[in-house]
């Protein structure tokens, strides 16, 4: 009987040091936590800028009265979202019924420019589109061209383009 409690007494105690312990791995593991949401949030404030500045550059090269792009991180069931907007004139708008797709052709181009720029390791700069910009309206292709030869230029990148507009055929051409 004697034996029996200190046997009791003994299972008790390892169990309030591995509770303990439990509590310790979960204070713990709650600052890790925090630790990996605050470097998340700088990693992903710091792709956000240049997103950012790729997909604006684009649209100001492009159109007169450009949208300011922004992409919105929201935090939702434990993780972070990305809500991407078209800005004018201070107010969230929708491209698509504001000006036609063409605006949404050239963003969604900077954008994969941008993650192609960002990716690691690094790749070569390549981008092999079909039809990338069939929305914008003609009177937009020649800037739009010209943006492509800037970009090729500065990012030592390189753009093969499936097209039927004769204004982004640059070096070699293959006609089927």
């Amino acid at each position: 009987m004697l034996a029996d409690r200190r046997n009791a007494i003994s299972n008790v105690e390892n169990e309030e040091d591995a509770i303990s312990q439990t509590k310790l791995d979960l204070v713990n593991a709650e600052k890790a936590a925090v630790i990996l949401q605050t470097v998340a949030q700088a990693v992903q404030q710091q792709a956000h800028l240049k997103l950012d500045a790729v997909v604006s550059r684009c649209l100001e090269t492009v159109f007169e009265e450009p949208y300011v792009f922004r992409i919105h991180f929201d935090r939702k069931r434990g993780s972070t979202e990305a809500r991407m907007v078209f800005e004018r004139e201070g107010k969230e708008v929708d491209p698509m019924t504001a000006s036609g797709g063409g605006v949404v052709d050239v963003a969604a181009f900077a954008l994969r420019l941008a993650c192609l720029m960002l990716s690691k390791p690094k790749h070569r700069k390549l981008l092999i589109l079909d039809e990338p910009f069939k929305m914008l309206s003609e009177e937009y292709r020649p800037r739009v061209a010209s943006m492509l030869d800037q970009l090729a230029e500065e990012l030592k990148a390189e753009f093969i383009l499936v097209t039927h507009a004769k204004e982004f055929m640059r070096g070699k051409v293959v006609r089927l």
